[in-house]
């Protein structure tokens, strides 16, 4: 039996969920080649965790399906999706500790949200100016 893989990352209001199995080493994101994935700067950012993988994430299918939020988001959820599950997959703490030194966010979600506009301002914190002349 193929050993399979889930793992989740979050960001902002974009969630990840990869499947990871034993492969040709292809991504697909939302259904579509990880290569004509448009812009450049979000292919570059979902492909991070397989550059610092470099020979152990090689031979492993990942399928990402990523909703919610906007571009910028679901790269940094997918990024965090493609890490955990490649250090489940490999089960290698040298793995684990090489994107822990490289940067926090690869292995824990970040629950950060966009805070609420309130009354009596134009957002979250900025009230309106008061006159007394």
């Amino acid at each position: 039996m193929d050993k399979i893989v889930q793992s989740s990352g979050k960001r902002k209001n974009a969630i990840a969920r990869a499947t990871l199995k034993e492969g040709e080493g292809k991504v697909y994101l939302n259904h579509k080649p990880l290569e004509i994935i448009e812009p450049e700067l979000r292919r570059l950012r979902i492909q991070e965790p397989l550059l610092i993988a470099g020979e152990k994430a090689e031979n492993i299918d990942i399928k990402i399906k990523v909703e919610g939020g906007g571009i910028s988001g679901q790269a940094d959820a997918a990024k965090t999706a493609i890490a955990k599950g490649l250090v489940k997959y490999t089960e290698d703490d040298e793995l684990k500790q090489a994107f822990l030194e490289r940067d926090r966010s690869f292995l824990i979600d970040d629950p950060r949200q966009k805070e609420r506009k309130k009354a009596g301002g134009r957002g979250a914190r900025a009230r309106r100016q008061k006159s007394y002349r």
